[in-house]
């Protein structure tokens, strides 16, 4: 989300002074009201990986999101869309469009929740488009080495574990962030936020209080049920990486950061 101008407080974007001293990349790329799609993302994030290469510097990738994490380093791929074949292909009822996939892909259900309207018809968009069923996207290289965690770019991978205290920690930092002004901001924004960013935790959470709809009270104890929800996904998707060294929490920042460099040094460097 801080790829957002504007969505400054509420996403703990570098400061000002922090992007001075460090380069920082894939910050501030699109508006508010803009789509800013994984795909886009990754795009951004492979030219400035091939540009830090050329010029034989390493990034540091720090954040939450994990499709966007193994967008920049693994080979996950996004197939077209179209409006117009999905409208089409909208228009068919449930049962029919499950069918046809089937139809097509005898072992779809293998690899398409079938029960899932959604799945299918992307599923049925990307066949019409590239004539790849299922079966045939799972059968590829790429696909396999996605499976198997063989990343595109060679890369070390540390987890901090948030050990005991988490909730703690995610209140006073949400305190933090409205002694900022995170209120005020999302004030700002919320005529402006666009259908994937105001779905981004601190401002969906505020956009009733700021509505009129709800107490501050209200607002931030939903920013905290969000915040650890976050938290709880994020572990169990990365949990699944098996190229995660996981490091114990420190309430020192200073020794986290000394015991993530030593382990920087003995972590392994997974390559394709």
């Amino acid at each position: 989300m801080q790829v957002y101008r504007g969505m400054d407080i509420g996403t703990a974007k570098p400061s000002a002074a922090d992007r001075r001293r460090v380069p920082h990349h894939l910050v501030d790329l699109a508006e508010p009201e803009d789509e800013f799609t994984v795909a886009e993302f990754q795009a951004a994030g492979h030219e400035v990986l091939e540009d830090l290469a050329r010029r034989d510097a390493r990034a540091l990738v720090a954040g939450g999101s994990g499709l966007h994490f193994r967008a920049l380093v693994d080979p996950l791929e996004f197939p077209p869309t179209d409006p117009g074949v999905r409208a089409g292909l909208a228009a068919l009822p449930e049962p029919e469009a499950r069918r046809r996939l089937e139809r097509a892909d005898p072992g779809a259900a293998d690899l398409v929740d079938l029960a899932n309207p959604r799945r299918v018809l992307r599923a049925l968009e990307v066949l019409e488009l590239t004539g790849l069923t299922p079966s045939r996207r799972a059968a590829r290289p790429e696909a396999a080495a996605l499976r198997e965690y063989r990343p595109t770019t060679p890369l070390k991978l540390l987890g901090v574990d948030p050990g005991d205290g988490l909730a703690e920690r995610a209140a006073a930092r949400i305190e933090r962030m409205h002694e900022r002004g995170l209120l005020d901001e999302v004030r700002r924004l919320a005529p402006r936020l666009g259908r994937t960013a105001r779905q981004a935790v601190n401002y969906k959470e505020l956009l009733p209080v700021v509505a009129g709809e709800a107490s501050l009270a209200a607002g931030k104890e939903a920013q905290l049920r969000a915040t650890l929800a976050l938290a709880k996904r994020q572990r169990t998707y990365f949990g699944r990486d098996p190229r995660v060294a996981w490091l114990p929490w420190h309430d020192d920042p200073a020794e986290r950061a000394r015991a993530a460099w030593a382990a920087l040094q003995e972590a392994p460097t997974w390559t394709s």
